[in-house]
């Protein structure tokens, strides 16, 4: 996805939530259905006036901990607050359209549009940069959205900034293309939207916490680990059977392990998917509401199957 100059869009991580934090590889992807961008209330164009008003205050409170981490020497880069602050007293706001607390990126597109506005000497959101310039940026991105997550592997807010797939492995990130091959044309990705949005902070210290118990542990290192890493090899070499083969085993661990961060009135779809190996769902980063994500060999069944519990999915991917 060309990435354009001041919109940045939402992302999905498709594999790696959660188990990046054991450093396991993490696939991230724009997704251009969603965006935001810095605007300034206007009476004279069509603004959600409410949404503006508490964006600018919300902003102002993101600027009192960006300062407060500068004066402790922690943001890593030189941000222009006499701008910003300016431009916070002129209306400005964030204009977004991607729902909050959905696992799409609304805080990562918050902190990659304020970043290329307001970081003095800026790396660019080019895709040609050496990779220790990557790196670092992603350590100023952690440090950013750590304001709303508590903490923050930074990936987020470098893929709104990107606007491109990116593959993390271990300390290595690459900018990737991602083959057609497994999602065949009449399958595709899709999401389906639970109703209600999530804090991701409070489900992340749940699951440090479940890792301190020792079945679940053993499981994290043993099972999910390793196929997070094997679903993501097996989508980039396009091997189609492999594929699949690891999301109905991803699907399975996750309804059994992480049903905390599975809304209830989903379980029995979920569970459906993987018994019948019509589609396969897992969550869409955090979990706990917002989207979850689902795969496919055959779109048009699923959204005949959804519609008898009168939910829509929603296309994020096909083979043309």
């Amino acid at each position: 996805m060309r990435q354009e100059s001041n919109i940045f869009y939402a992302k999905i991580l498709l594999f790696g939530e959660y188990t990046v934090i054991f450093n396991s590889k993490a696939l991230t992807v724009p997704f251009g259905h969603f965006s935001g961008e810095i605007s300034y209330i206007n009476k004279n164009r069509y603004t959600d006036y409410d949404f503006a008003k508490q964006s600018n205050m919300d902003l102002k409170k993101f600027g009192d901990f960006l300062k407060d981490i500068d004066h402790k020497n922690e943001l890593g880069f030189q941000f222009d607050f006499t701008r910003f602050e300016k431009d916070l007293e002129r209306g400005m706001f964030f204009e977004s359209n991607i729902p909050m607390g959905y696992g799409l990126g609304s805080s990562g597109s918050l902190c990659a549009g304020l970043y290329h506005e307001y970081a003095i000497d800026k790396i660019p959101n080019d895709s040609s940069i050496a990779e220790e310039d990557v790196l670092q940026l992603k350590g100023h991105f952690e440090r950013m959205e750590s304001f709303f997550h508590g903490k923050s592997s930074g990936l987020d807010p470098l893929n709104c900034y990107f606007g491109s797939p990116m593959l993390l492995e271990g300390n290595n990130i690459r900018f990737i293309t991602i083959p057609k091959s497994p999602i065949h044309s009449t399958g595709a990705i899709f999401l389906i939207n639970t109703g209600r949005s999530s804090k991701t902070q409070p489900l992340v210290e749940l699951f440090m916490q479940k890792t301190k118990e020792r079945d679940f542990h053993e499981k994290l290192h043993s099972k999910f680990i390793p196929l997070a890493n094997n679903s993501i090899d097996s989508l980039l070499s396009g091997d189609s059977d492999i594929f699949f083969s690891n999301l109905r085993e991803l699907s399975e661990l996750q309804y059994n392990y992480f049903s905390p961060m599975i809304p209830d009135a989903f379980m029995n779809i979920w569970k459906q998917g993987f018994e019948t190996n019509r589609f396969y769902l897992k969550l869409c980063g955090s979990g706990g509401g917002g989207y979850l994500l689902g795969f496919t060999r055959n779109f048009e069944e699923i959204q005949s199957f959804m519609k008898s519990y009168e939910i829509v999915p929603i296309r994020v991917y096909r083979e043309e």
